[in-house]
This record gives structure tokens, sequence and C-alpha cells, in this order.
């Protein structure tokens, strides 16, 4: 569908054809298969963690209830993007709206700059827990944190917005085919036909600016946590401090890898096919979903416990045959 105009352009585009991987037409089948059986993965590890901290009162703490919500993002970011891209799969049906890109456009971004925010409020619960144990449950209140949360929505607005808000400005009029499996913006910016430089420099800004400070930030709040892990006189609470910190730096790292890998992703598509840049998008945006709950999962000691607990009581109510 689209807008005749009276400009020197023929045509504006106002709906898109999302065209994911045009390499691998004859193989949806395999596409379909690979992505539902990754997606029931991410949802159902995501989800066993989530039920686990939520069932047990004693994990009704800030560290695992962080560890819930950054989970629960996680299943958001890959029910935001999946779903859709099995139906065009199975349907053949692959057209979108503009305004329908742009909110999934927004959801992505704002998942993603989410997920980071949440990692260092992570951050700055750690570093009162390890750095003042004394003055923790009188400093990180179930206030505090609401309060953190909604700092970090907002952040994450106003990082996204701007971007998402320049993009609806903008009048596409050289194709109607994103070749990608979502509303990614470069994606989208490649098919503009007029001038797109605000649209680039604010994008690069707000990325670089956000990523250093966050870097920043997170740098500052560990160094401290592990210097002062490392002064305690216990060799058991020691050994706790660095490995919860250990599995936060884990975490951190997978994200933030993930995410910056957007930019090398666009580099390596000159000399790649399509099909290879697209797969390479779905590992960064689809990665930390998959990775994050295996971390907390094996590594965070009381939910693995519970975890355990969890599995035995599934096994003794399995029925079994009688002789």
């Amino acid at each position: 569908m689209s807008t005749w105009s009276n400009g020197s352009s023929n045509v504006c585009y106002t709906s898109f054809l999302l065209v994911g991987f045009p390499g691998l037409q004859e193989s949806r089948t395999l596409l379909v298969l690979s992505f539902l059986s990754l997606y029931l993965v991410i949802i159902s590890a995501n989800a066993l963690i989530i039920h686990t901290v939520v069932v047990q009162r004693s994990l009704h703490q800030p560290m695992y209830l962080l560890i819930a919500l950054l989970l629960a993002v996680n299943i958001c970011a890959a029910t935001t993007v999946v779903p859709v891209m099995l139906f065009s799969f199975s349907t053949h049906f692959n057209r979108i709206s503009l305004a329908c890109c742009l909110v999934q456009m927004f959801c992505i971004y704002f998942l993603i700059a989410f997920d980071c925010n949440i990692l260092l409020v992570m951050a700055l619960d750690r570093y009162v827990a390890i750095c003042y144990p004394l003055h923790y449950p009188e400093i990180v209140t179930g206030q505090l944190l609401v309060g953190l949360v909604g700092v970090a929505v907002a952040r994450s607005t106003g990082i996204v917005a701007p971007v998402v808000g320049l993009a609806s400005w903008v009048r596409f009029c050289r194709s109607d085919v994103i070749h990608h499996f979502a509303c990614e913006h470069m994606a989208l910016m490649k098919l503009s036909c007029g001038d797109i430089s605000l649209n680039k420099t604010v994008g690069l800004t707000v990325r670089i600016f956000n990523r250093v400070l966050d870097m920043l930030l997170l740098g500052a709040s560990y160094s401290r946590i592990i210097h002062a892990a490392f002064r305690i006189s216990s060799g058991r609470a020691r050994s706790k401090a660095v490995n919860t910190c250990s599995s936060h730096l884990l975490v951190v790292f997978t994200v933030y890898s993930s995410t910056m890998s957007s930019s090398i992703v666009y580099r390596v598509a000159r000399t790649t096919s399509q099909d290879v840049h697209n797969l390479l998008s779905a590992l960064y945006l689809l990665l930390p979903c998959l990775v994050n709950p295996v971390i907390y999962g094996a590594r965070t000691k009381e939910i693995r416990h519970y975890l355990a607990i969890l599995f035995q009581r599934a096994q003794l109510q399995v029925p079994t045959e009688k002789p």
C-alpha cells in the first residue's frame, strides 16, 4: 500500500514487505522449526526461573526480584520479534504498516535499553550489599527499588523515543521491501528518499553516549565491588560475593557484547549475504534471552537449590507403572 504525492517522488510507501531471509525461501519449514524451538526454550527457561523466584518467599529479595525482572524482559524481547517472524514464514503474509513497524522498532530498542538499565540497577544493588552490608536493608528498600526501576523505564524511553520519533517523519519512496525479519532502524532507513543525516547522527550519538556511560558506571561499580569482596575476612562470604558478582558480570558481558555487535553486523554485511547478516542480527537479539536464565539458574546457589527441589517434586509426581 502506498500514498501518492505531488512532489518530485511519485510515491511514498506506508506499508512494507518484511523479507528476512531472501535466499532461504525454500527452507521456510527449517527456519520455522529452528526459531520455534529456540523461542520455546527461551520462554520455558526464563519462565522457570521467574516462577521459582515468585513462589519461594526466601527469594523475595532485591537481587532475585531484579533477576526475575531481567528475565521477564527477555521473554518480552523474544516475543516482540519471533512470533511475527514465524507467522510471516508460515503464512507468507509479511506485510506490515509503517505505524506497526515503528511500534515494533520502539519495543525492540526499548527492551534492549531497559535490559541494560536493569543491569545498572543490579550493579548498584550489589555495590550497596557488599560495600555497606550492615546498612543494606535500610538503604535498598522496596520503595527505592520501585523508584530505580521507574528511572530505568524513563531513561530507556528517553533513549529510544528520539530515534523512533525522527524515523516517523521520514518519507520512504525507494522501495517497500525491508530486507530484514523485523523493523530495525537502519534496515528501514535504507528505504528513505530524503536527507536522513539527522537520524543517523542522533542514533549514533545516543548509542555511543549511553554505551560509554553504561560501561563507565558498570566498571566503576564492579571494580569497587570486587575490591570490597576480596577484603572480606570470611572465606565463605568472600566466595559467595565473588560468585554472585561473576554471574552478573557474565550477563553484562553477554548483553553488551550482543548489543554492540549490531554495528559490527552492518560492517560484515558489506561482504556477506543478506541472510548471514540477518542471522547475525537474530543472534544478537536472542542470545541474551537464551543465555541469561542458564547463567542465573546454574550459578546462583539459592535459585539452583530450589530448581533442584522443583525437579525432584516433578519426578515424584510422575506415575510409575505397577507390576
